[in-house]
């Protein structure tokens, strides 16, 4: 299955269709407080904007000219350093796989394909939020808890 999926990367031309991507997938447990139309309409604005804008970069699965996955990338630009360090860092987010798909490899390859990327411009670290569910894959993939971040949430739900 996975062979006939094919990844490339997100163009404004696919807002809409990530932002319908983008309700499901935060819809998929609780109702949202905002109705359907709206959100989409102002997701897919957003979502136009930021990948045309030069940090924000997306790439989709496709299986039969259908989106069935997704996966976000915000580049984090870094105060300009003297040392031999790469400048940028990548947060990684909105990973997303169609429920039936999971667990084939269409994440696996996403998640490589944003990686290989970040590779190839000399990024110098990936961070990400897992959920529970996606730590395995995380894991396989070279992540790690680190003992030298550290983070405050400033806003509760």
């Amino acid at each position: 299955m996975t062979e006939e999926v094919s990844i490339r990367r997100a163009t404004i031309n696919d807002a809409a269709t990530l932002a319908c991507l983008r309700y499901d997938f935060r819809t998929r447990n609780a109702p949202g407080d905002e109705n359907r139309k709206d959100f989409i309409a102002r997701c897919e604005k957003w979502m136009a904007d930021r990948l045309g804008d030069g940090t924000w970069y997306c790439w989709i699965a496709e299986l039969d000219s259908n989106v069935v996955g997704n996966i976000w990338l915000n580049l984090i630009e870094k105060i300009p350093n003297p040392a031999p360090e790469t400048e940028f860092h990548a947060y990684i987010t909105n990973f997303f796989v169609l429920e039936e798909l999971r667990g084939q490899g269409v994440g696996s390859r996403l998640l490589e394909t944003a990686l290989s990327w970040c590779r190839e411009r000399r990024i110098h670290a990936a961070i990400l939020w897992p959920s529970e569910r996606s730590r395995p894959l995380y894991e396989r993939n070279g992540f790690a808890v680190r003992d030298d971040l550290l983070e405050l949430i400033i806003t509760e739900k």
